[in-house]
């Protein structure tokens, strides 16, 4: 329809444009970094246990005749080193290792959805601060607790996890201002900060109440998108709380490096992943701007790779045998293609509901804890003899 003559075409509400931030150095990125500084922790209090479990355990001798055939003979590619090994054992069988090291995901799971809407309520900074200083907390009662007994280990890591229910809603929160603000937000808070990230992290809560005066629960849970993420998001999770629990055991147990070996081994996988998310962003942004793919096109291609790709490899590393060179590459390239995945449906959220992201990001990881709570057990019952390779 052609304007009439003389018509005025000024709109009525004139968004305000923020100003140019620096590209460096701006309050954007120096906060991006303490973010990833604070996650940094997060993940190291909540995976440290894994690889302290297996110099914990007393071996298993009862089934060794059975299994001395199924292992690989002992790596010993650098010089051992004397440690003090006056540290506590304890007597705990592959099931009982397995609900150690599930427990974590037993408070994780529970307050997924209230953290969300808390994230989206009050902003991060509070939050974040609260889950690094609890699970802090925890971690340094993780010994006595061990000392205890196995119930007040699993309760710890339990509490442990409850402190930690804020990572995946606060980090779809940080995300906002990549995506959409609504220009209301903007012209009643904002105004003066044409930094986003720092507007969201000093967010008062009559600003966010003016954005979200009531959560839409009924269409937020019958919405088919948000269950096609829960699918995705449980199935990336099984592979991801499995190797991220699991991954110190497979190394001593079954390639037989030693602790110094095995922690840096552990490790590699996540480096290469950090990567991938790093490139795959770009990669990502990229198709979407400057090639014109459809924002659903770029989502499902990017989840299917970082399904796929890993799932592929993980398969694979079970039939290499003892080829220690190869089962650490393989391991470290399925973990790595995950990474695509966080721009595919981890970011789905955004594209579907920004408004509500940390919220919906609070419901699909509640199923997506499942993995992380049945994973481990599962595994170490699956494995109760160490025969994981076949040789």
């Amino acid at each position: 329809m052609e304007p009439e003559e003389g018509e005025d075409r000024t709109p009525l509400l004139k968004e305000p444009q923020p100003d140019t931030v620096p590209a460096c150095c701006s309050a954007r990125y120096n906060l991006a970094v303490l973010a990833c500084f604070g996650f940094f922790l997060l993940y190291a209090l909540r995976v440290n246990l894994s690889v302290a479990l297996v110099n914990m355990v007393e071996p298993d001798t009862s089934s060794a005749k059975n299994v001395t055939s199924n292992v690989c003979p002992e790596h010993s590619s650098t010089t051992n080193v004397s440690r003090n090994t006056t540290g506590q054992k304890y007597s705990w069988d592959a099931d009982t290792q397995g609900w150690i090291l599930g427990s974590f995901f037993y408070g994780y799971i529970i307050t997924q959805i209230p953290g969300g809407y808390l994230a989206s309520r009050i902003g991060g900074k509070l939050l974040l601060g609260f889950g690094i200083f609890s699970t802090s907390v925890f971690t340094l009662l993780t010994p006595l607790a061990a000392n205890l007994g196995v119930g007040y280990l699993i309760a710890v890591r339990a509490l442990e996890g409850l402190g930690e229910v804020i990572l995946f809603p606060l980090s779809c929160i940080m995300s906002i201002d990549l995506v959409s603000i609504k220009s209301t937000v903007f012209s009643k808070c904002s105004s003066q900060h044409p930094d986003f990230l720092l507007f969201l992290f000093s967010l008062s809560p009559a600003c966010q109440l003016s954005t979200q005066k009531s959560v839409p629960w009924r269409p937020m849970l019958g919405s088919l998108p948000l269950w096609a993420i829960v699918v995705a998001h449980f199935s990336y999770n099984w592979t991801f709380y499995t190797l991220l629990t699991l991954l110190p055991t497979y190394m001593k147990e079954i390639l037989r490096f030693d602790a110094q070996e095995n922690g840096f081994l552990s490790a590699l996988p996540y480096f290469g992943c950090w990567l991938c998310i790093i490139l795959s962003g770009q990669i990502a942004d990229y198709l979407r701007e400057k090639q014109n793919f459809s924002t659903v096109c770029v989502r499902k291609c990017f989840t299917l790779i970082g399904m796929i790709g890993p799932a592929v490899f993980l398969v694979a590393a079970g039939f290499i045998g003892c080829n220690y060179a190869l089962a650490v590459s393989f391991v470290t390239i399925s973990t790595t293609l995950g990474g695509f995945c966080t721009s595919g449906y981890s970011i789905n959220h955004l594209d579907i509901a920004p408004s509500y992201a940390g919220i919906l990001l609070g419901i699909t990881n509640s199923f997506a804890t499942i993995p992380g709570m049945v994973g481990p057990v599962i595994a170490k019952n699956l494995t109760h003899n160490r025969i994981t390779l076949e040789i």
